[in-house]
C-alpha cells in the first residue's frame, strides 16, 4: 500500500524520467504518481497557488503533509529501501537540497534534451504499471 503520493509534471519529460528512476528505486510500492495536470492533484494541494504547485514536484504523505521542492527529498528518500542514511544527509543540509533542487528544476529544459525518446518512453510505461498497482 502506498505511503505517499508523488506529485509530478506530466508534461516535462525529465520529470517523468526522473519519476521513472525513483519508482524503480521503490521496489516497495510505496510512492503513488499522480500528474500536477489531474484534478487529484488540484485536491491534494488545494488551496496552493497553480503557479507554486506547478513549479515542483510534490511530496503528500499519508497524514496528508505536503513537502515540495528541496523540503520533499529528505521525506521521499526516508520511503526509498537503503534510502535512510541519505534521507538523513538531506535533513541536515535543507538550503544545499532545496539550492540543488532549483539549480536542477530551473534547468529542466535543458536536462530534458539529454533524456533520450526510449528513456522517456520506459518512464512513462514504468509509472503506468505503478499506477495499474495502485
Amino acid at each position: 500500500m502506498p505511503a505517499a503520493t508523488l506529485l509530478y509534471d506530466s508534461d516535462c519529460g525529465f520529470c517523468r524520467w526522473s519519476l521513472g528512476k525513483v519508482l524503480a528505486w521503490d521496489r516497495r510500492g510505496r510512492l503513488r504518481p499522480v500528474s500536477l495536470q489531474s484534478k487529484e492533484a488540484e485536491s491534494l494541494l488545494a488551496g496552493m497557488p497553480e503557479e507554486e504547485r506547478m513549479a515542483s514536484w510534490h511530496l503528500v504523505g499519508d497524514d496528508g503533509q505536503v513537502r515540495s521542492a528541496g523540503a520533499g527529498i529528505a521525506p521521499l528518500l526516508q520511503l526509498l529501501p537503503g534510502g535512510a542514511p541519505l534521507a538523513a544527509a538531506a535533513a541536515r543540509a535543507p538550503r544545499a537540497m532545496e539550492r540543488g533542487y532549483r539549480l536542477i528544476a530551473g534547468h529542466r529544459s535543458l536536462w530534458g534534451k539529454l533524456v533520450t525518446d526510449g528513456a522517456k518512453r520506459r518512464a512513462d510505461r514504468r509509472i503506468a504499471a505503478r499506477l495499474r498497482r495502485s
